[in-house]
């Protein structure tokens, strides 16, 4: 069978994904022209355009091999460790690693796109969404915490989840400015040092006299 017009018959999806990954992950998505990711991946436009249509195509596409991969860390070490403080802990030595893996330092879903402008409006508010499902992940480890005994009540999840999710962006926008691993880690000591406090409150007793 012949290979696509335009395409090279060595052409390996996968891996072009990972190249053009490492373009926007260090330009941004709008400082990254269709030149970059040719050059990249070494074809033509013509061929570009045959397998990826568009930038933003591609962007949408490298964006969901980043949550493939490296980019689900934080949340599956969140998710997936039995207790609570080990997963809080955990979500941030794995954004540490993320953040100082990058070409530029910092989190893609963060630092992707900076500026909203008309031309990226679709895109940001798709990166705010995923964004938003990782702060939904948060909070739904705190609610079980707060059924498991882990964490004192469910009044003081919200102001945690704010918390914890500052803190978790923070360190990607700190990664970018040159901060060191041990200055990072130094502030995920902090956060935890905070975070055990709120967590070592008393329960709330719930049908008390009054």
């Amino acid at each position: 069978m012949n290979a696509p017009r335009g395409r090279p018959r060595s052409f390996d999806r996968a891996a072009a994904l990972d190249r053009a990954l490492e373009v926007f992950w260090a330009k941004g998505y709008d400082a990254t022209q269709v030149a970059d990711l040719t050059a990249a991946l070494g074809i033509r436009p013509p061929s570009f355009y045959a397998a990826f249509e568009s930038k933003e195509a591609l962007f949408r596409e490298a964006v969901n091999r980043y949550l493939g991969t490296v980019g689900d860390q934080t949340i599956r070490v969140l998710e997936e460790s039995p207790h609570l403080r080990d997963a809080v802990a955990g979500m941030f030595e794995a954004s540490i690693e993320v953040a100082l893996a990058a070409p530029a330092g910092g989190c893609l879903l963060i630092l992707g796109i900076v500026h909203r402008t008309p031309g990226n409006a679709a895109l940001c508010d798709w990166l705010a969404s995923i964004r938003a499902s990782n702060v939904q992940s948060i909070r739904l480890r705190l609610q079980a915490a707060v059924a498991a005994g882990e964490w004192p009540d469910a009044a003081t999840v919200e102001p945690a989840v704010s918390f914890l999710a500052s803190m978790l962006q923070g360190l990607s926008l700190r990664a970018r400015d040159g901060a060191t691993r041990q200055q990072l880690s130094d502030a995920v000591a902090m956060t935890m040092t905070l975070f055990d406090a709120m967590a070592a409150r008393p329960r709330a007793r719930t049908g008390a006299r009054k």
